[in-house]
């Protein structure tokens, strides 16, 4: 009576999901890259008329 034991592939299933979650974040972030890319075009052909100037804000420590 031998009983043959099946292999346990928990931390194969852990590493598989780790792999998937890193793939998905990658994506998403490379599309967010993207989408900026337009903002940034409009902002280097005119700065002085841009929402997204840079404003010269007192930090307040002098």
């Amino acid at each position: 009576m031998e009983q043959n034991q099946e292999k346990d592939n928990f931390w194969l299933y852990i590493g598989g999901v780790i792999i998937a979650v890193m793939t998905v974040l990658m994506m998403v972030k490379g599309s967010e890259h993207d989408k900026y890319v337009t903002a940034q075009k409009a902002i280097a052909e005119d700065s002085a008329n841009s929402a997204y100037r840079a404003v010269n804000v007192p930090s307040g420590r002098e």
